[in-house]
């Protein structure tokens, strides 16, 4: 009998959370048992799902939703905790009596995009198995096609908002957190045609975006973006004081040490603590985060381990990292957005908010990865980094009629606050990052 492998499979996720709209929960879960890459390829959604099937265990996730688990050892065999977060595997593990077992580190992220099988056999554990279910095809369309590209990719991008909207969102307010970047400034032109494409009224809406001390980038760059399209009614900026900010309490709900993810989730936390104490019964929640992994508009300069060959010629580098296969990757993090998508997944959940981020959906993906970069670029850095507002400004037009204003990239941590609220605030060296993180643990 199986039982005399398996001690327990302990799945303390929350099935509630996925977004699927082709088929129910339990239909998926069958398809997932299946280990049928080509049929998990079609649940369509966001999702994390677990099959059980005696000692057989299978995880998959997308990009939206985390997925994580622990072996833990039981006299009579292991046992398989599976939860979103770090912290509720330890306190399970501390109710239990075995939290001597723990650490964070061996913990595992199931990466997206892929079936994680487990087969729970005792000592010693065997490797998990992957099998990727998302694998676009790179390179697929032709430069000459660029203008149908932007509509096709962008095209797909609504699409997405618009069934969230009919099947999910299907009452209350939407806030988009908005930067006026080219992600948020995208994502609030798309709802917003949508709603009143979909009968409903555009007063639903509005445009949520940070100011620290009065300061910063981004409320100067709403209000022209907005006024820009005579949609200025919609912005609500959320002011909030320096003190508001709080890197320490993001690398908890993070559960991560990434400088860049620290900074970005720590400005998230504070606008969205913002939006709660205004508003306490708001829920739903729009962000355009993925747009930049999409279309791989990240300064390479910035990083020695980058080079424009290998942004270009991996697929989905930005959004999954080096790969499971490669020893770079992380088993406790995976890698990539898989990774750093707690940055905006983790503040919107435990303040209670339903978040969705249209452009880390699969189908989207999958139009991104088919463009011809190498083709449309010859290699150039500045070309790389201009297809973006390209793209993204030439679909909007061709699906709301809107010329929507493009400005120069900033991340979302320099646009919130002045630079010397910034620097003030945040560590420079990731070594404190680290140690704050592992002292919720010591």
């Amino acid at each position: 009998m199986n039982s005399m492998y398996v001690s327990k499979v302990v799945d303390l996720t929350l099935p509630e959370k996925n977004v699927i709209y082709n088929m129910t929960h339990e239909e998926a879960v069958e398809l997932v048992k299946s280990g049928d890459v080509e049929a998990v390829r079609k649940i369509d959604g966001q999702f994390s799902l677990v099959s059980v099937e005696g000692k057989t265990i299978r995880m998959v996730r997308s990009i939206g939703r985390p997925l994580r688990y622990f072996i833990a050892k039981r006299p009579i065999g292991p046992q398989l905790v599976i939860a979103e977060r770090i912290d509720v595997i330890f306190d399970y593990l501390k109710k239990e009596g075995m939290d001597h077992q723990f650490h964070p580190s061996y913990t595992r992220m199931v990466p997206a995009h892929y079936i994680t099988k487990i087969e729970l056999l005792g000592c010693p554990d065997p490797n998990p198995v992957y099998s990727r279910f998302f694998k676009p095809e790179r390179n697929k369309f032709v430069p000459e096609n660029a203008d149908q590209i932007a509509i096709d990719y962008i095209g797909t991008v609504y699409n997405e908002i618009k069934k969230w909207l009919k099947y999910r969102a299907t009452s209350g307010p939407i806030g988009v957190t908005f930067s006026a970047g080219i992600d948020s400034g995208s994502v609030f032109l798309l709802t917003y045609h949508a709603l009143i494409e979909l009968g409903e009224s555009p007063s639903r809406l509005k445009a949520f975006t940070l100011s620290i001390d009065g300061d910063g980038a981004d409320l100067l760059q709403a209000r022209k973006f907005l006024e820009a399209v005579n949609l200025e009614m919609f912005l609500e900026p959320i002011e909030v004081d320096y003190s508001a900010l709080d890197w320490k309490k993001a690398v908890s709900i993070t559960e991560d040490y990434k400088p860049l993810d620290i900074q970005s989730a720590t400005m998230n936390l504070a606008l969205l603590q913002g939006i709660r104490s205004r508003y306490p019964e708001w829920k739903y929640l729009l962000d355009g985060d993925g747009g930049d992994e999409n279309l791989k508009d990240y300064p390479i300069e910035d990083n020695p381990e980058l080079t424009i060959r290998s942004v270009l010629n991996n697929l989905m580098l930005y959004h999954e990292g080096w790969g499971v296969e490669s020893i770079k990757h992380s088993l406790t993090y995976s890698g990539g957005l898989s990774r750093g998508y707690m940055r905006t997944f983790a503040p919107a959940d435990l303040l209670g908010y339903e978040s969705f981020s249209p452009y880390t959906l699969p189908n989207v993906i999958e139009i991104s990865e088919g463009i011809p970069y190498i083709d449309m670029t010859n290699w150039d850095h500045q070309k790389l980094y201009d297809l973006k507002g390209q793209f993204v400004s030439q679909g909007v037009k061709a699906i709301t009629g809107m010329d929507m204003p493009v400005f120069p990239k900033r991340r979302f941590q320099h646009g919130a606050a002045s630079e010397n609220a910034f620097k003030k605030h945040f560590p420079e060296r990731e070594i404190a990052y680290r140690k704050e993180f592992l002292s919720k643990y010591e």
